[in-house]
C-alpha cells in the first residue's frame, strides 16, 4: 500500500487492534433526513467511532468540526426513484481530497440489473483512488432477482471478493449469520472485511452478540449505522461496540456499560 494510503488509513483503523469502528451517516440520500441524522451536527458530537460515511455536501459542512475519520460516500440512489439497487456515482475522488477526506466509499449491487455499470464504476474508482492515494471502501451487498437470501454465506463471500478483486482496501458487506460463515467470507477475502449494521435490529443483545460473533470470525471492524445513530443513547452503543471490537470485550460486560452499571465507561 502507497504511503499516503497508510497514513490516511490511519484515520480509519485503531492502531492497537488493527480494527474499524465506522458510522455511516449517509442515508439521507437514500431515505431523507430520518430520525438520528436529522442535525447531523450534534449527533456526530455523541459518535465514539473511528470514521463516519458522510456524502460531499454534508462532509464539507462538517469537515473542520469532526476530528475522527471522515469517509465521503460517492454513490446514490433514493427509495422514490424507480430502481433504489441502481446506483450511480455522485462525486469524485478529487472533491474528496479538497475536503479533506481520509477515504472515500462506493456501494455495489451486486446481483441487480445494473450490476455491469456497477463493477465498471467499482474498477475505474479503485483506479482513481490510487492515483490519489486515498483508501476505497466498498459497500459489496447481494441484491438482485437472483439473490434469494442476502446473507448467504456463497452470495456474500462472492460479493466481497469481487470488491478486493476490483482494488478495495476495506470492504464492508453483511453478516452471514454465524462465526462459521463469516469465517469463510473473511478467508476468502484479501483486504480487511467490516460487517454491515443492516436495519435496526430488536435488541442491544442481538447488535453486541452479531458484532462479537464477527470480530471471532476475523472481521476488520464494524460499519454501523441507525443502530448507532437512532439508539436511544448514541454515545452509549458506540462506546459499547469500541470495546468489544478494540478491546475484545464480552458482551456482557458492553451490555452493562449501554445501561450504567460499568464503571468504564471512557
Amino acid at each position: 500500500m502507497e504511503t499516503g494510503k497508510r497514513r490516511r488509513m490511519k484515520k480509519l483503523v485503531n492502531e492497537k487492534s488493527g480494527r474499524a469502528v465506522i458510522v455511516p451517516m449517509d442515508h439521507g440520500v437514500t431515505v431523507g433526513p430520518i430520525k438520528g441524522i436529522e442535525v447531523i451536527e450534534k449527533t456526530l458530537n455523541l459518535i465514539h467511532a473511528d470514521a463516519v460515511i458522510l456524502h460531499k455536501g454534508i462532509a464539507k459542512k462538517v469537515a473542520d468540526q469532526t476530528k475522527i475519520g471522515l469517509i465521503m460516500h460517492m454513490s446514490a440512489s433514493t427509495v422514490l426513484g424507480k430502481d433504489p439497487n441502481d446506483k450511480v456515482i455522485v462525486a469524485e475522488v478529487d472533491e474528496a481530497i479538497k475536503i479533506g477526506a481520509d477515504a472515500i466509499s462506493i456501494h455495489v449491487n451486486v446481483g441487480s440489473d445494473t450490476e455491469s455499470r456497477q463493477l465498471e464504476i467499482l474498477g475505474k474508482t479503485a483506479r482513481e483512488a490510487d492515483e490519489w492515494s486515498i483508501p476505497l471502501i466498498a459497500m459489496m451487498y447481494p441484491r438482485g432477482e437472483k439473490i434469494k437470501h442476502e446473507h448467504d454465506v456463497n452470495v456474500v463471500k462472492h460479493a466481497a471478493r469481487i470488491g478486493a478483486e476490483l482494488g478495495a482496501d476495506i470492504i464492508k458487506t453483511n453478516y452471514t449469520g454465524s462465526i462459521e460463515s463469516f469465517a469463510e467470507v473473511v478467508d476468502g477475502c484479501p483486504v480487511p472485511v467490516v460487517i454491515a449494521g443492516g436495519p435496526k435490529v430488536n435488541s442491544d443483545r442481538d447488535l453486541l452478540n452479531m458484532i462479537h460473533e464477527a470480530i471471532e470470525a476475523g472481521a476488520g471492524g464494524v460499519a454501523i449505522g441507525r443502530n448507532v445513530f437512532q439508539h436511544k443513547n448514541p454515545e452509549r452503543i458506540a462506546k459499547a461496540i469500541r470495546r468489544i471490537v478494540h478491546e475484545n470485550w464480552p458482551v456482557e460486560a458492553a451490555m452493562e456499560m449501554i445501561h450504567g452499571k460499568s464503571m468504564v465507561v471512557g
